[in-house]
């Protein structure tokens, strides 16, 4: 089954819970509130409308509901650059690395990496 694509704002919890594990309503809302003025009952519907759309499960054996992610967050990265991949880049990955690497946002660590991978696909 294919989890919807997630919007920004569930990104944003679904960081929060990657970083933190399993977690209360309370505890994603507390790291959420560092970046941004979110009231509580906002990121409780959000996780209830997450968990009907499969991305997070809820944990109700305890009186405060614990949620997780339905998926890693590597998962969860193929799933959105293969949607992009085939939207926005016609399914080439020539495309996708080329304007990626253009907006010189990849640090010379990441570079090192990206070389590493393509010589460790050729070999």
């Amino acid at each position: 089954m294919t989890l919807p694509r997630p919007t920004d704002g569930e990104l944003s919890i679904l960081r929060v819970l990657w970083s933190l594990g399993p977690s209360t309503v309370r505890q994603v809302h507390e790291v959420l509130m560092k970046d941004r003025d979110l009231g509580y009952t906002t990121v409780l519907k959000m996780l209830q409308v997450m968990t009907e759309k499969g991305l997070v499960t809820r944990d109700e054996r305890e009186r405060t509901h614990v949620y997780a992610s339905a998926q890693t967050e590597g998962q969860t990265q193929r799933t959105l650059v293969e949607d992009l991949l085939g939207r926005a880049f016609g399914g080439s990955a020539l495309k996708l690395m080329v304007q990626a690497l253009a907006s010189g946002q990849a640090s010379q660590e990441e570079l090192r990496e990206i070389r590493r991978l393509l010589d460790q696909k050729e070999g």
